[in-house]
C-alpha cells in the first residue's frame, strides 16, 4: 500500500458511506464489475446503492433516453455536455448524496470522468472546462475510488458485436481512441484515487483485484454501514 493509498483508505471511518465509480470505454465490463462488487458489499452487511449514469433518478433516466437514443435530431456538443451535467446534478442531489449521508455504499457505472473524457476530449470541449461544469453540478462530490477498466476501442467493439449501438457507441474508432487516452490521462493525474485494470483480463480475476484495494479492504473490515435487510440495489 502506498502512502497516498493509505491516506485515502484512512478517510473511511467504520460505518461511513463509500462512493465507488467505474469508468472506461463502452464494452469495458463496468456493469459486470459494479454488480459483483455490490454483491460482496451486501453480503458483508452494508446497504448498497448500485446505480448508473446518465440515469439513477426518474429525470436522469429520461435525460439518458434523450441523449443516447437515435432519432432525437441534432445534439451539438455543448448541449450534450449540459444534458449529462443536468442528469448528474439530479443523480447526486436526489440519490448519491442522501445515500452517502446515511452511510450507504454507492457504486456508480460512470461519473464525472466520463464527461471529461467523452465531451471534454472526444467532443473537443476541453476536459478542464467540463470538469469545472460538473464540479459545480455535483457540489464538488468526488468518488472515494475510481476503477478504470481499460480496453482498446477495437477490442471493445468486438465485445459489443451483435448489439445495436447507442449514439455514443456508434461514434468512429478515432473518437473512442481519444476517450481511452483521456481516461488514462485522468488516472495519471490522480493516481491515489484510481485503480487502473486491463479490462480484457478474466472477470473473476479483475473482481478479486478490486476487492484487494485498500479502500475496499477497509470497508469490508469495518462496521456495516447499514442493516443487512436494507442492503438492496435499486
Amino acid at each position: 500500500m502506498t502512502q497516498k493509498q493509505l491516506a485515502t483508505a484512512q478517510r473511511l471511518l467504520p460505518g461511513s458511506g463509500l462512493f465507488i465509480a467505474f469508468e472506461g470505454g463502452d464494452g469495458a465490463g463496468k456493469s459486470t464489475q459494479a454488480k459483483l462488487l455490490a454483491e460482496v458489499l451486501q453480503r458483508s452487511g452494508h446497504e448498497v446503492v448500485l446505480t448508473r449514469e446518465p440515469g439513477g433518478t426518474p429525470v436522469g433516466e429520461q435525460l439518458r433516453e434523450l441523449v443516447l437514443s437515435h432519432g432525437q435530431g441534432e445534439i451539438d456538443a455543448r448541449t450534450e455536455a449540459l444534458i449529462f451535467a443536468a442528469a448528474r446534478a439530479a443523480h447526486v442531489a436526489q440519490l448519491i448524496q442522501p445515500a452517502l449521508s446515511r452511510g450507504a455504499m454507492v457504486i456508480s457505472d460512470r461519473y464525472i470522468d466520463s464527461s471529461a473524457a467523452y465531451q471534454g476530449a472526444g467532443r473537443g470541449l476541453g476536459s478542464t472546462e467540463i470538469e469545472q461544469l460538473n464540479t459545480w453540478a455535483t457540489q464538488k462530490l468526488r468518488p472515494t475510488l475510481t476503477v478504470l477498466l481499460d480496453v482498446n476501442p477495437e477490442q471493445a467493439r468486438a465485445r459489443r458485436a451483435g448489439q445495436v449501438p447507442d449514439r455514443m457507441e456508434a461514434e468512429p474508432e478515432s473518437f473512442h481512441s481519444q476517450i481511452r487516452s483521456a481516461f488514462l490521462a485522468l488516472a495519471e493525474q490522480r493516481p491515489a484515487e484510481y485503480l487502473v485494470l486491463d479490462a480484457l483480463r478474466p472477470a473473476a480475476e479483475l473482481h478479486a483485484e478490486i476487492l484487494q484495494h485498500p479502500v475496499l479492504q477497509r470497508a469490508l473490515d469495518g462496521v456495516p454501514s447499514g442493516a443487512a435487510d436494507r442492503g438492496k440495489t435499486p
